[in-house]
Formats: C-alpha cells, structure tokens, sequence
C-alpha cells in the first residue's frame, strides 16, 4: 500500500521545514525517518548546493554529503538550487520472489521526493528520491526530460559520503576490471578508492554496508577518499574510453546509493533494502526457472589434471561426461556443467580470442551428451566463455541461446576472463553492462537461466529478472588451485561485504583438500567448513566442485545431497566480520546451518531455538573432530546423528578453519527415538584459544 502526501499534511511523519538566516543566504532541511523511526535522512539546501545527512537512533553516520552532477558540455548541476516542490510516501507490501533466501519478502519504507530547479543560468531542474527503511537508506536522482537537457554526457557524479567517524572498513581496491581480490580490514583513513560494497563498523559498534541498487544503464560506482581527508569518500563512476562516465539522455534514472545500517553485523544480511529498490519481475512466465545443483567438468582444468582445449587431457569428452553423468544421476546432483566444450579454446590469449558458441569439438558429441543426460534425469549446464570478445558474442548469442533452448540445456555459464574487446572498455563501465543486460534479456525469450563469471556486481537485479540465478564477481574457489589460495578468513568475511549485494557461485565442496603432492596448493579449509559454506554462501545454483571420484565411498557427500539451493526463511544467529559465522535457513519443515570460523578454533554454543516448538528434529551432525587440523590433518571429520528439539544447544567446537553443517530432519517421536538425545554429543576435549 502507498500513500502519498503534500508537504502540507502535518499528520505523517516528523517534517522539518527551517528557514534560517545564514550569513545571507536560506538553509533549508527537509527530514523523514524510517517505519520504526530509528533512521533518519536529513536533506538540506545550503546556498543552493544540495546534501544530505544519514543518523541512526539519533547518532549521526554521514556527515552533510554533497550530491550533483558534472557535464563534458555544459554547466555543472552542483549548485544555484531552489527547492520547486516536495511529496512523502509510505509504502508498505509483502512480495513473493520467485526463488532466494526468504519466501516472502517485505518492503516497507517511507519516501521523501525533493524537486529543484536552478535559479538562474539553464534553469534545469532535479529530481532526489529518497526512501528510509528500518534497515537503512536508498537514494536516487532523476534527470527528468526538460529543454535544456536532452543528451547526457556526465563527466562526474557528485554524490559523496562523508562518514562521521573514522570506522573500521572491510573493503577491496578499486578496480574497474575485476571484484577477485583478497578482503582488507583497515580504518576509512586507510583506503584509498574502494569497490562497493564497502562494509563499516562504528566506533560505538553500528554496523553499514555501502552499495547501490537497481544498476541499469550506467556504470558501476567506485568510491575515492577525498584528498587531505581521513572519512570523506566521493563516488568514482567506471568510464568510458574517452573518460566520459554516463551518455544517455534524459529522462534518466541513476541507480540507487544505498546505505545498509544495522546494530549487529547479522542484520546486514537479513536484509532486503537492496532487492526491494529493483522493479518486480518483468518476465510474465517462470515457471521454467528453478534452482539446483550441479557438478562439473570444471576443477580438473584448474588443478590441470585436463585442458579446456582439444588434445589428450581434454576434459570435455563425451566418455568423461557420460562419466559425471552418472555420478549425477545416482547421486540425486541434477546438473552438469561442461567447459571447454566448443571449438576456440586454443585462440585463449589472442589478440582477438574467437570461440564459437554453437559447434563442440569433435571428441565431444553435444546432442549424445545431452540426451544421455536427459534419459539419466540430469541437465547440461552450457558455458559461453567469450574471453572478453562481447561482439563476437552478441554476433552469435542468438543462435547460441535458440539451440540451448532446442537440446534442452536450461542454464549457461558465461565468462569475460579477458580484456574487454573493444580495447578501452571495461568490464564495470557503462557499456558493459548495457551487454550484461542484453545477455540476460535474451536469455530469457529462449527460457535459459544464467550464471555469470567476471561479472558486473549483484545490484539486485534477480528480482526484475530472476533467470539472472547467480554470478562469480569474487576471489573463489579457483584460487585454491593455481595460487596462495584463500585464507580461512576469507569466507567468513564475504558474507558481510561482497554477498551483500547477491547469490555467489564461489563452488565450494573440495573433499581432496590436499590435492597437490608438491604442497604448493591446497584449500585453506577442514573437510567439515566445506559442508557448511553450502549454507553460509548462498546461491540457488550450487556446485559440488570437486572431481567426482573424491566423492565416492565418502559419507560426507550426504550432506552435499541433501543441501537444498531454495529456502524459505534465513536467519543469522551469531556472527563477528571475519571471525566467525552462524547461519540457518528453512526449506519446508527442515532446517540447515552452517558454522565456520577463521584461523583460530572457537568454542560456539549453538540454541537451537529456531526450531520449530512443536517438532522434535533429528540433527545430522557433521563436524571437526578431535584430531582435525586444516593445516595437517584437514578431512577429519565426526558425523553423528542425535535427536533435538527447540530446548536444546548445540557444542559447536570448531578447528581453526574449521566448520560444522547440520541438517535438521523434521521427524515423528517414534523415529526421533531411534537416536540418542543431544547431551550425548561428545564434546572435544581441548580448549579452543
């Protein structure tokens, strides 16, 4: 429901209009705090310049923060404002979305919309929309058609954030090309551009997340702390080649700039101010969308066990995914990903890399391998790597999505690893996402689902386009193969920046964590965190990422098989930024969680308080024992099963890089009893530091 109100009803919320004498000149603010009344938004007119200021429960987190544009031709929109009108708004539904964390999702806020006008020169005009949710802000401009501003070149977007305080950030550089980088964790006077989202904590213990919403036509947004300052950030759009960040024309929408708030970091992640700023989903028809897992032909080719491209260690074989195949089909596991499939793997690191999208190489019979797939109830998942060709893509995608579509492959991988072609364009400019796009929207007439490698980030564009199921856009599992790798940490830290934005195809459950003899790669893991991140990283399409033979004969691929990728309630339990982590989430009667930590071993004492009061559970405990070690003895593993209900608390004794995964069975009291009661749960017997 939305009403909608002049500024002349004083009966909705708190409204200031100050007029004040301000060596000569009018100081104008206009407030709007959220539904429960904790955040607030101040929008305030100084001398014809526009800011805004962000407080939570009366605390204030960004200082007055200019907003405005730069043009290549013409005047700036940063000042000479008069205030033409204002409107409030409260809004306040419940929606469905067609697949993610929560089945139903609310979006209430309360909107303030602020109408300037220059006073003098081109007198164009501005429109600022500003909404508070209880979970924190989202803004955004509009250009609105008008004479004197039709075509648009916006050299620079003015808006900034002067954080009040010099808060603790968990953040990557800045990089217009790649999100695939390590999590740092400095004060705000320590960075100098960063990508969004950027995660802060407070002094006083208030947690934010700095993203935007609703990327559409438009580039991507870096922040760049202002020179001689220590907290105060301005926006830095990815640009074009010719250094211009926006070309459009009006009327334009920018995305929204969104600012997260929360008391604790948990809160972050239950929120849905970044989906709720997305318009609801544009395809009339999803029937055919649908979350699932899958394995791949994928790993080998990273630990280079295969090739992608055609010779005596191809992967993509036909024998091979007849192979995975039917390991898929007796395992339950739906899907199976096949790279290096299609002829132009060899032209990898070429000037101009050409694949083609539409014919396999010979040791591959792609209309054998899918109808094998279809009689064994398991679907090819394609991949459409362009190496950063985006013509030759376009030229081809067509045909490539229509004969998807025709054999009946549901979802393509597609994949940018490269410089972008034309030279000049990057991956997170305005160009690129106009591809991204496109890519989606054609997907779409011929009902194919997309997972997305070297992406633009997740703006929440899964809720107008849901077949968008997930994307990479992180330092993943891959990294483990050919690298350092990643440090136990990092999973505990993505959960509260990069996954604030969306799903994330990380491809976690590598049970052959030790797999290289020479001991120059592994996976910074124990066995038991692998299960875990199946809950902690979401995504409704979820890999089992490791060769098919590291999963035979081995109890802990249970886990794996039973996982859903769907859910209907998610809640953070406990959880301190790159430390640790505590996930649920419910599919139906049953529920999941997942328990990691960094380095350190940790003594968590889980309630299980969640569950529902009137069912009694059978927890299927898979858990560090007391010999596990993720750097010596890392696939130790304890796997129990006991009978639980709402009452009890779970020990959970984590190795350092350690986890537990427990899937909760919703059960009748006769089965419940088959099972001994929790206190049994034998409990390790040293002291975690």
């Amino acid at each position: 429901m939305k009403r909608c109100l002049k500024l002349t009803d004083i009966f909705f919320l708190i409204m200031l209009v100050s007029a004040a004498a301000v060596q000569g000149t009018t100081l104008l603010k206009k407030r709007i705090t959220s539904p429960n009344h904790t955040v607030e938004i101040v929008f305030l007119l100084k001398k014809g310049h526009p800011f805004y200021q962000i407080s939570f429960k009366d605390k204030i987190l960004i200082l007055p923060s200019q907003l405005g544009f730069r043009f290549k031709n013409g005047n700036p929109m940063e000042k000479d404002f008069e205030l033409i009108s204002t409107k409030t708004c409260s809004f306040d539904e419940t929606w469905d979305p067609v697949w993610g964390e929560n089945k139903h999702i609310r979006n209430h806020y309360n909107e303030l919309s602020i109408i300037l006008k220059e006073k003098s020169r081109q007198r164009r005009r501005m429109k600022l929309i500003f909404r508070a949710f209880d979970s924190g802000v989202g803004f955004r401009y509009i250009l609105p058609a008008q004479p004197n501003l039709k075509e648009i070149q916006i050299v620079d977007e003015l808006t900034e954030f002067n954080f009040a305080q010099n808060d603790t950030a968990w953040w990557i550089p800045a990089d217009y090309d790649s999100y695939e980088k390590l999590y740092r964790k400095t004060l705000l006077s320590g960075i100098k551009a960063v990508n969004t989202p950027m995660t802060l904590k407070t002094p006083d213990g208030i947690y934010l997340s700095i993203h935007e919403a609703n990327l559409t036509d438009y580039p991507g947004m870096t922040l760049v702390r202002v020179k001689n300052t220590q907290t105060h950030f301005e926006c830095n759009l990815v640009p074009w080649p010719d250094g211009v960040k926006v070309k459009g024309r009006t009327p334009l929408k920018t995305p929204w700039r969104t600012i997260q708030i929360a008391a604790r970091p948990g809160d972050l992640i239950e929120s849905h101010l970044i989906l709720n700023l997305n318009e609801p989903c544009a395809l009339k028809d999803v029937s055919w969308i649908h979350p699932m897992k899958y394995i791949g032909i994928w790993w080998g080719m990273h630990i280079r066990k295969w090739t992608w491209y055609e010779g005596h260690k191809h992967g993509a074989t036909t024998e091979n995914a007849k192979r995975y195949i039917d390991f898929a089909s007796s395992h339950h596991i739906p899907a199976l990903l096949v790279e290096g499939w299609n002829r132009g793997w060899k032209t990898w690191g070429a000037e101009e890399p050409k694949f083609s999208f539409t014919e396999p190489y010979p040791d591959y019979d792609l209309k054998e391998v899918v109808s094998y797939g279809k009689k064994n109830n398991v679907f090819i998942i394609g991949h459409h790597e362009t190496a950063g060709n985006v013509p030759d893509y376009e030229r081809q995608m067509n045909a490539a999505f229509a004969l998807c579509q025709k054999l009946g492959i549901p979802a393509v991988k597609t994949g940018y690893a490269g410089v972008i072609i034309p030279r000049g364009q990057h991956h997170h400019g305005q160009w690129m996402v106009r591809h991204y796009r496109k890519v989606i929207q054609t997907a779409a007439k011929y009902h194919i689902m997309i997972d997305a490698h070297e992406p633009i980030k997740p703006t929440g564009i899964r809720r107008t386009y849901p077949n968008f199921l997930t994307r990479e856009g992180v330092r993943g599992m891959e990294y483990n193969a050919w690298s350092e790798g990643n440090p136990p940490e990092h999973t505990t830290i993505l959960p509260f920046t990069r996954m604030l934005a969306g799903p994330l195809d990380y491809t976690p459950g590598i049970f052959n964590i030790l797999f290289d003899k020479t001991g120059k790669h592994r996976v910074h893991t124990t066995l038991a965190k692998q299960l875990a991140l199946y809950v902690i990283l979401y995504t409704p399409l979820q890999m089992a990422a490791d060769l098919v033979e590291n999963y035979e004969n081995q109890p802990a691929f249970q886990f794996i098989e039973t996982v859903p990728t769907n859910w209907d309630e998610t809640h953070v339990l406990d959880s301190r930024i790159g430390d640790y982590v505590t996930i649920v989430r419910r599919n139906g009667n049953n529920w999941f969680l997942g328990n990691i930590t960094d380095e350190h071993p940790r003594l968590l004492n889980i309630p299980l308080s969640f569950l529902a009061s009137d069912q009694i559970y059978i927890a299927h405990i898979y858990s560090d024992n007391l010999k596990t070690d993720w750097v010596t003895r890392p696939v130790q593993i304890d796997i129990n099963k006991y009978r639980v209900t709402y009452k009890d608390t779970i020990p959970a004794v984590l190795a350092g890089g350690g986890g537990m995964a427990v899937y909760f069975e919703a059960a009748t009291i006769d089965k419940a009893k088959l099972f001994p009661p929790l206190e049994r749960f034998q409990k390790f017997r040293y002291t975690p530091k």
